[in-house]
């Protein structure tokens, strides 16, 4: 697909909005024109909040309505963002919407992954076609049904002269291997930034961790990071993938046990977890020459320190440096997908989620009355 405009959407592990982009796909090369995020209103973030409490897959009743829900919050963000840019519906070919994720247990007996925002309605409310349900087609073929950003980042930020890896820093972090010679691969490695936030939410009703000050305030328990780097997650090979199911605050709450450790300190040693884990997968993959990291953990300048600090030799950038906006990369990731399944391209995921073969990512969903 050419000369198009593409909206991508999504919601991360966040759980607290959605980011929607607009992207302009022309002559090869596809740039932001306008971006924005939306917080969730007050009804879907507390309905959110409880289904990550429960520690279970929404009932069939629950999943339904929030669905739908989510939908109509979807179509309505796709609009103002089209609406802000200065355009008109008609003008976008289409939208690629990841919509929220509530459950992803690739390991499970059956795998089970959901992503819940219902395409159709999508598409009937904006009258444009929606691409979504990215993950379910990879899970049926053998795959983990995530992590797909190496799919884009490879197209973006892989060099012929240079080593490099991608780190995607959102709730969970996920690692893009781009060597100068030979194909990509991919995981997730582990906790971004989930456990940080959902700790100072606990302790300090903050939603996040501003630039990592607090954890900079703290000390790292040596005892405490230890029991958390011997979880079996962090030793298991790839492919494999994770989400909040498994690193929740009950997670934390077991590993911490008995512990009298202050709460700056517990912050001081969640993100030396994670910037371990991160190390510690590069290191058994191989150290790349770059790291360049993106996702709403990238303004997290404390995170950022304990990551160059635990990979000397390795250059610890900013995508912002590369040509992509680091807090958009996600968004634009939804679009390409959505091009992408709309020309018919099936994608080779098989080193990144052990897919069994190239599948075709997506569920395409035309508004009433066009034409296909």
């Amino acid at each position: 697909m050419t000369d198009a405009l593409v909206i991508g959407l999504l919601s991360g592990t966040s759980r607290d909005g959605v980011d929607a982009v607009l992207v302009n796909f022309s002559a090869g090369s596809m740039d932001i024109l306008h971006a924005l995020c939306a917080p969730y209103p007050v009804a879907i973030r507390q309905t959110l909040k409880q289904l990550l409490a429960s520690g279970a897959p929404p009932s069939a009743g629950v999943a339904q309505v929030l669905d739908d829900n989510l939908a109509y919050f979807f179509a309505r963000v796709a609009q103002n963002l089209v609406r802000e840019a200065g355009l008109e519906m008609r003008d976008i070919r289409a939208i690629g919407s990841h919509g929220q994720n509530v459950w992803h247990q690739p390991r499970g007996n059956p795998p089970l992954t959901i992503q819940l925002g219902r395409g159709d309605l999508i598409a009937r409310n904006t009258g444009v076609t929606v691409v979504n349900n990215f993950r379910s087609a990879d899970l049926q073929a053998g795959g983990q049904g995530a992590p797909l950003a190496p799919l884009l980042h490879q197209r973006i930020f892989r060099s012929d002269a240079e080593d490099r890896a991608v780190l995607n820093l959102g709730g969970i972090a996920n690692l893009t291997l781009l060597p100068a010679v030979g194909g990509v691969s991919g995981f997730d490695c582990g906790p971004g930034v989930c456990l940080l936030d959902g700790w100072i939410r606990l302790q300090l009703q903050n939603d996040y961790d501003h630039g990592g000050r607090w954890a900079a305030r703290g000390n790292v328990d040596t005892g405490l990071l230890d029991r958390m780097l011997a979880d079996p997650y962090f030793s298991l090979p790839p492919p494999k993938s994770t989400g909040l199911e498994y690193f929740s605050m009950a997670w934390l709450e077991q590993m911490r046990g008995q512990s009298s450790l202050s709460a700056a300190d517990v912050q001081a040693t969640l993100a030396e977890l994670s910037a371990r884990s991160v190390s510690r997968s590069l290191a058994e993959a191989g150290l790349p020459d770059r790291l360049l990291v993106c996702g709403g953990g990238v303004h997290n300048l404390d995170l950022l320190g304990r990551l160059a600090a635990a990979l000397p030799g390795v250059a610890v950038e900013s995508t912002a440096g590369h040509g992509a906006d680091p807090d958009w990369v996600e968004g634009l990731l939804f679009a390409w997908l959505a091009c992408q399944r709309l020309s018919g391209r099936a994608q080779d995921t098989a080193p990144i989620t052990g897919a069994e073969h190239p599948v075709l990512l997506g569920e395409i969903h035309e508004p009433p009355g066009s034409r296909i």
